[in-house]
Order: C-alpha cells, then sequence, then structure tokens
C-alpha cells in the first residue's frame, strides 16, 4: 500500500504563511512523497510553487520567499488518481472571473468522470486526468453565480466520494471534510492564527493547540486575520464512514483523529490482539516501524492474563517484548521496486535479524497487515534463518481482501492474498507456525464507534460509497449529474 495526501491551510495576522505551511508539510510528509506544493495570496494576488520530489527538496529558500502573503494552502501527494506527474501535483490552482482559487485534496472521487464530463461539454479546458481538477472546476462554476458558502455547498452535492480539502479563494483559506468523515481533518489554534490539517501532528509542528475535528460535511471558513473562524455544517448524514486504516496504519502515531490519540489506539489494538488470538512464546517482537505499538500493547496483555484469559501468577511475567528486527533507515520502500525478486531482495536489506535475541527462541511476529504477503514470507524465513524455532505471526487488522477506491493506492483483488485465501492457506503461503489477525468487532471497539460508521470495505468488501460492481454496506447513491451539453447549446 502506498500513502494518501497530506493537507493543509493556515491564516495568519500578517505573518507569512510559506514557512508555516512548509514545517506543516514536513510534518504530513509520511502521507505522501511523490509532490509538494503550495499556494498563497497576499491580499491583491496568488503565488503558487509546486514541485516533484519531497518537501525538503521542493522548495529552495527563495520558493518561500517568493509566497508572500499570510493565508495559504499546501499539499503532499500520493497519487491514487490520475498520472504519475507535474500535472496532478496539488495544490491545483486556477484564476477565474471571480478570483483566484487554489485546492489541496486527500481522498477520491467515484464519480469524477461523469462530473468531468459534463464540465468539458459546457466548455470547461482540463490541464490533467486527476479529480482535483474536476472539484476545482466545478466550485469556480458555482463561484461566478453563488456566495462562498452557497458554492461549496452545490459543488458537495455534485461530487460523490472520499474528500478533505483546503481551499483558498483568494486570501480566505477554508476546509471541507465530505459528508461521511472518511478523509480526517483537524483545526488547530496558533499563537497568531489558525490552522487546518489532514492531523494535529502538523500543529504540534507549528506550537499550536487542537481545537477539535473537522465535523463531516462542515464547511470551515478562517478569518482573513486570523482571528477565528466561522463554521457551516452543510450536510448532516446519519452514519459516518471514518476510515479505520487510518489508526491502522496511515496516522502518524503521535496525531489525535477523530478524538483518539492514534498511538494508543494501535496499543489498544494490540491488547485486542491477545485477547483474541494470543499465543504463548518465548519473545514477541513488531515488524520496525509498523508493529511496533500493536507488539507493546500486545505484550502488555500477554503479561497480565494467559491466552486463555486467566489472571497470570505473580511470578509469571509473560511474552517478553524485544526488538528483534532491525531496520536500515537508508533503505528505499519495497513498493517501489518493480519486480517480485526486487522485492524480496529489499526486505533483507531493510531488515537485519538480532540473532541473540532469536535463535532457539519461539517468536510471536506482529505487524498492521498483510497485503501481497512477500514481506510477510520474507520475514518469516529471516526468522527461520536466524535460528528461531517456531514462527507464530498476528496482525493487527482484518485480513485485507479488496481494493480501496477511496485515496488509498492499494494492490488490486489478484494481487490480494487473503482475496481468495483462507487463513490457514495464507499461514502456509508464509511459513508461519500460527497465523491470525484482528476482527472487525475489535476494532470498532478499540474506537468506541459502531461498525456503521467506519469504513471497512477493504475488509469486508462492502463501501459506504455508490462504486461501480461494488456491493455497499448501507443505502446510498450517486448524484445525478445532468447529460453533457456542447459548449454552443
Amino acid at each position: 500500500m502506498t500513502e494518501k495526501c497530506g493537507v493543509v491551510g493556515i491564516s495568519l495576522d500578517g505573518r507569512p504563511a510559506s514557512r508555516p505551511l512548509y514545517y506543516g508539510l514536513y510534518a504530513l510528509q509520511h502521507r505522501g512523497q511523490e509532490s509538494a506544493g503550495i499556494v498563497t495570496h497576499d491580499g491583491f494576488q496568488q503565488h503558487s510553487h509546486v514541485s516533484m520530489g519531497l518537501v525538503g527538496d521542493a522548495f529552495t529558500e527563495g520558493d518561500l520567499k517568493d509566497l508572500n502573503g499570510s493565508a495559504g494552502i499546501g499539499h503532499v501527494r500520493y497519487p491514487t488518481a490520475g498520472s504519475v506527474d507535474s500535472s496532478c501535483a496539488q495544490p491545483f490552482s486556477v484564476s477565474f472571473k471571480s478570483g483566484s482559487l487554489g485546492l489541496s485534496h486527500n481522498g477520491n472521487l467515484v464519480n469524477a468522470a461523469e462530473v468531468r464530463e459534463e464540465l468539458a461539454g459546457i466548455g470547461h479546458a482540463f490541464t490533467s486526468d486527476g479529480d482535483t481538477e474536476v472539484i476545482a472546476h466545478d466550485l469556480a462554476r458555482n463561484l461566478l453565480d453563488a456566495d462562498l458558502v452557497r458554492a461549496v455547498k452545490r459543488t458537495m452535492d455534485r461530487i460523490h466520494g472520499s474528500y478533505a480539502l483546503t481551499i483558498s479563494h483568494d486570501d480566505t483559506i477554508m476546509g471541507v471534510r465530505d459528508p461521511q468523515g472518511n478523509r480526517p481533518l483537524c483545526i488547530g489554534e496558533l499563537e497568531d492564527g489558525y490552522i487546518l490539517a489532514s492531523e494535529s501532528a502538523a500543529i504540534d509542528t507549528l506550537d499550536g493547540e487542537l481545537v477539535r475535528d473537522v465535523r463531516p460535511g462542515e464547511l470551515v471558513v478562517l478569518a482573513e486575520d486570523g482571528s477565528g473562524f466561522d463554521s457551516y455544517q452543510l450536510v448532516d448524514l446519519d452514519d459516518t464512514a471514518h476510515c479505520f486504516f487510518e489508526h491502522v496504519y496511515f496516522a502518524r502515531p503521535d496525531s489525535v483523529i477523530d478524538d483518539s490519540l492514534v498511538y494508543e489506539v494501535r496499543r489498544n489494538l494490540g491488547r485486542k490482539l491477545w485477547a483474541e488470538s494470543g499465543v504463548e512464546s518465548d519473545v514477541v517482537m513488531p515488524v520496525p516501524d509498523s508493529g511496533r505499538a500493536f507488539a507493546s500493547g500486545y505484550a502488555d496483555a500477554a503479561s497480565e492474563t494467559t491466552p486463555g484469559g486467566a489472571d497470570r501468577p505473580e511470578d509469571d511475567d509473560g511474552v517478553e517484548f524485544a526488538e528483534g528486527l532491525m531496520k536500515n533507515r537508508y533503505v528505499g520502500r519495497t513498493f517501489i521496486m518493480p519486480t517480485q525478486d526486487e522485492r524480496e531482495r529489499a526486505v533483507r536489506l531493510k531488515l537485519n535479524p538480532i540473532k541473540s535475541t532469536v535463535e532457539g527462541k519461539s517468536i510471536t511476529l506482529i505487524d498492521d497487515s498483510i497485503v501481497r504477503g512477500t514481506t510477510s514470507n520474507q520475514l518469516v524465513s529471516l526468522l527461520r534463518d536466524s535460528g528461531a524455532a517456531e514462527v507464530h505471526m498476528r496482525i493487527g487488522a482484518p485480513p485485507i481482501v479488496a481494493p480501496c477506491y477511496m485515496g488509498i493506492d492499494m494492490a488490486t483483488r489478484e494481487e490480494l492474498i487473503a482475496a481468495d485465501k483462507t487463513v490457514e492457506e495464507i499461514r502456509e503461503e508464509i511459513d508461519a507456525d500460527s497465523l491470525a489477525y484482528l476482527s472487525t468487532e475489535a476494532v470498532a471497539d478499540v474506537l468506541a464507534t459502531d461498525r456503521t460508521d467506519l469504513c471497512m470495505g477493504c475488509v469486508t468488501g462492502e463501501y459506504p460509497y455508490d462504486i461501480a460492481g461494488e456491493e455497499t454496506d448501507r443505502p446510498v447513491s450517486r448524484p445525478t449529474i445532468e447529460a453533457a451539453m456542447s459548449a454552443d447549446d
């Protein structure tokens, strides 16, 4: 799997916004490494700098100085819709009769093609194949004959899918979260202004204070002088569809999302994993860095109870927690390796076992997910080659059986090992002594929410949006988009 995108928006009281935006994007770098960009407005004109690469490579000191103005938005991207090139890098910016518009998008529309076709039919010219430009064009059209709030509402009524947006309309900064709250977005207060960001870690980086999450279906408009914000609840649905995988994999552990600290969620998922499928072993170790919090919670729970749930005797410490795999942090991510052989080689370049921790021991290895199975197979092989007597695999999420259409660049069904294999067949494939996943009920319990308020399409095959060829987990339908007209009609 690859990351989603990260968005940020800032409005300050006279201080240049470019450097705070830059730092905010640095804090969100884990959400996308393909491109980075910033759009600012100085009260007279819009300024933009967008470049391919990491945040530190995308901007120079001169670039930041040229981004004038105390209001702006920023974006880091990993592509889930659109080409892998600069044409789809964000923020997307455009100037039109009603002013200048900038837009940063985290998520994915499932009806972008329909809206694009209609807009193209009435004369809109597109420069990219991404869904973000579709939102920008639709919003620009609505701003020609409606005020800001009504224009945003009209666009929300037409687009269908997941989105967290930061928008600049001249020097007004806005944040919008889709009606089901699939993508995260929060509000923070700074010393001299306010910030909108995908994760609270960006607020912490700027010494700000988290105010709250943007509510599903809410439009937040930051005051131009940084003195506060206005809220407009534009859509209010009975059920949400928060992405549970934000808590399992994508978000930084130190972020607070939907009122939950991600690190503690992962620890509690680890505790649930022990309660549901704990196995006595000499050592429990994480796959770095993805399995660390899960393994910590699992080991804590194992020190308190036996696998059957009984209290441990006072002289029994349970399962030892140990770091048995050391990570080489200067090796690229395995998913960028194009062939199977290269992916397998990358695992051995990236992780090295500590033989004294492994040799002769029964090991419980904890990770957050299994996608293709290649990495898990290689990890089990590494531990066995280092002398492990047993290797038990425990996963802090349910099996991934279906692709994500909401903004995660996940493997296809043909590539997902759990799509057509049982847990026992996967265990044989990765050569583990035992394998167990967390249940969907445990995830909902840890997040203290109803299953109906979560998006779990990748582990159930049922989605909270109307996606062609897929099942839904609730009554839902796409907006009706008018038939495309020619520009001459």
